[in-house]
């Protein structure tokens, strides 16, 4: 549904995306991912023919942006970062504004404003002119404007952002509520978005993709090393730790919390070693503690993103 190759685009000398390449099959809810100034909104701008790239190649609905630029804007509904709205109309007459510019038939218009005024949330405020609208709800007006015409694809561009946590809520049910129906792209710095709502996610950092893939799969093949959660009863702090720093595959330990007897750490361990599920015991029966708790931790969303951004620093 949504194919990119090599796009790059320059700004003067200053760089903003060089060789960004992804897909997005139809359905799909991609998570596209990076810090501020990484290239997102850039690469979101060029995807709806908002300007063009320097070089590279991009289609949506099988429509060249650069060639195409008018079948793949009938195709798109588009929430920028910034949602530009007119402020001295109400949400219904803005809808049915933007409804013509849009070219949904004047028979069609009154039924599609209601149907996404519902779905977004704006019924309550309907009768008020945007410009009294808390900016949450500025920001429904704006998916609203998105959804209007019922597009192929959607690109959302920080759709939650200045939300207070039930709207979050809301919208995050209302975008995961589209997989199947729509393709999204969804565009963030917030790390919880992209966990909550997305499938796969594209992570953009300097204006580069540094990864693609399920946030599972990410984890995976990022963890280089094993960490564990270790619970032992029957001694001190301190005599524990002794013992577990003598085992070669342990690389760290980290004292979370205990009391007299009962202490809890974290343990990082180097990769391929499966001696220790042998080792740790052994050490155990050996000072006749007790082994309570030895359990995996994984890395999350947050770590990965951390380590790959760090990475390519």
């Amino acid at each position: 549904m949504i194919e990119v190759k090599n796009l790059t685009k320059h700004y003067g000398n200053q760089r903003g995306i060089k060789d960004v390449s992804f897909a997005v099959e139809k359905g799909e809810i991609l998570g596209f991912l990076g810090p501020n100034g990484a290239g997102k909104t850039t690469t979101m701008r060029i995807l709806t023919c908002f300007m063009p790239a320097t070089s590279g190649m991009a289609k949506v609905a099988g429509y060249d942006v650069f060639e195409d630029s008018m079948e793949v804007r009938r195709r798109i509904g588009y929430l920028p970062e910034t949602v530009p709205l007119y402020t001295d109309v109400s949400p219904p007459v803005y809808l049915r504004f933007v409804a013509g510019l849009k070219g949904i038939p004047g028979k069609e218009v009154k039924k599609k404003v209601a149907e996404v005024m519902d779905d977004v949330g704006l019924n309550e405020v309907s009768h008020k002119l945007i410009g009294e609208l808390s900016k949450g709800y500025r920001q429904r007006v704006g998916l609203a404007q998105a959804l209007l015409h019922d597009p192929e694809v959607l690109i959302l561009d920080e759709p939650t952002i200045g939300l207070d946590p039930r709207q979050i809520k809301d919208i995050r049910n209302l975008i995961k509520g589209l997989a199947g129906k729509r393709t999204v792209i969804l565009s963030t710095h917030i790390l919880p978005e992209v966990n909550m709502t997305c499938k796969r996610v594209v992570i953009i950092n300097e204006g580069r993709i540094v990864a693609e893939d399920t946030p599972e799969d990410l984890t995976q093949k990022l963890q280089r090393s094993t960490k564990f959660e270790l619970r032992i009863l029957g001694a001190g702090q301190n005599e524990i730790q002794d013992g577990l720093q003598k085992i070669k595959p342990i690389k760290k330990i980290t004292y979370l919390k205990g009391e007299e007897k009962d202490h809890l750490f974290l343990v990082d361990i180097k990769e391929n070693s499966p001696e220790i599920f042998r080792e740790i015991p052994a050490l155990v029966s050996q000072n006749q503690w007790g082994l309570r708790e030895m359990k995996p931790t994984g890395m999350s969303l947050e770590d990965i993103f951390i380590q790959l951004v760090t990475e390519e620093k």
